[in-house]
């Protein structure tokens, strides 16, 4: 692997694959760097039912990687690592990953989001232990085994309905006493026999010896405390953008998010974002993938192509 590219890309869900596309196929040489699975936020979800193109529906981990195999027959490079930051070197940009140091004219950031964490006692201790924050990679280690989810979104009320499957009950704790999903979800966890709901609950401590065994609770109107056990507990309460490595290069707003004019140009010539990484982005796969390809357009033109 070379150390030295015309394109940088960080992040390989819809923005990043999406932008390595374009880059690779107007032959820049292009490197894509992802942290974890391809596809990212998408690779978690079983049934991608509005991405155009696919009238049944899509996995998203497929998705993932046939947004990648079609990049990567243009030349895309792709490596897996962490990028820990990024660094100014006159008209050059110097990004440092785990893998270690890489320089390009052009970056195009596309890290995402990341899951926020509850923080609370045991939640540390027992991750990967029955602490979750994906039920697509997980569900099937609790075959008819109960589980709880932690969340009142789409994303965990979906998540619910995929452990369904697996599970032998599912309690949904949710800390409000009503559920901001949309109707469709309504619908269907409303027929899922399997699921339990708990309003106006929060979790204070996970439990256990070896793994988790049980949850302790308590109601936020009444402050009524209570156990459930459960074999593992999914966390799904919403996520913050992957930005802390770029802090000193730009300066991300009040949310964290890195803002960016239309052609997903930063404050830093040569640096671009897209996708759910950046302020105002509507956080759907089929926007953060035209983010990625009006990103690399630019990108492409900035480095005089």
């Amino acid at each position: 692997m070379k150390s030295e590219y015309e394109v940088i890309i960080i992040g390989g869900g819809p923005a990043g694959l999406t932008a390595g596309l374009y880059t690779a196929r107007g032959r820049l040489s292009s490197l894509l760097v992802e942290r974890g699975m391809l596809g990212e936020q998408i690779a978690n979800i079983v049934q991608l039912e509005n991405y155009p193109g696919f009238p049944e529906g899509i996995d998203g981990f497929e998705l993932g990687q046939l947004m990648h195999r079609q990049a990567t027959r243009f030349g895309l490079e792709t490596l897996m690592a962490d990028a820990t930051g990024v660094k100014l070197m006159g008209e050059k940009k110097v990004v440092t990953t785990t893998a270690g140091e890489f320089i390009a004219k052009g970056v195009i950031i596309a890290t995402g989001t990341i899951r926020r964490k509850l923080g609370i006692r045991g939640e540390e201790e027992f991750t990967g232990k029955g602490v979750s924050y994906c039920a697509t990679c997980d569900a099937p280690f609790f075959t008819q085994k109960p589980v709880a989810i932690v969340g009142g979104d789409n994303a965990a009320v979906t998540e619910a309905l995929h452990l369904a499957k697996f599970a032998s009950k599912v309690t949904l704790i949710h800390r409000r006493d009503q559920l901001r999903i949309s109707r469709v979800l309504k619908e269907k966890v409303s027929a899922e026999p399997k699921i339990e709901m708990l309003r106006n609950t929060a979790v204070d401590e996970i439990a256990g010896t070896a793994v988790v065994s049980q949850l302790k609770l308590h109601n936020v109107t009444n402050d009524e405390t209570s156990a459930l056990g459960v074999a593992g507990v999914f966390i799904s309460i919403g996520l913050r953008p992957n930005t802390d490595f770029i802090k000193g290069v730009l300066s991300p707003d009040e949310a964290g998010q890195i803002v960016t004019n239309e052609k997903m140009e930063t404050a830093v010539p040569g640096i671009f974002a897209a996708g759910d990484v950046r302020s105002n982005s509507a956080k759907q796969a089929i926007t953060a993938a035209g983010d990625g390809a009006t990103a690399a357009i630019y990108a492409e033109r900035f480095l005089g192509g």
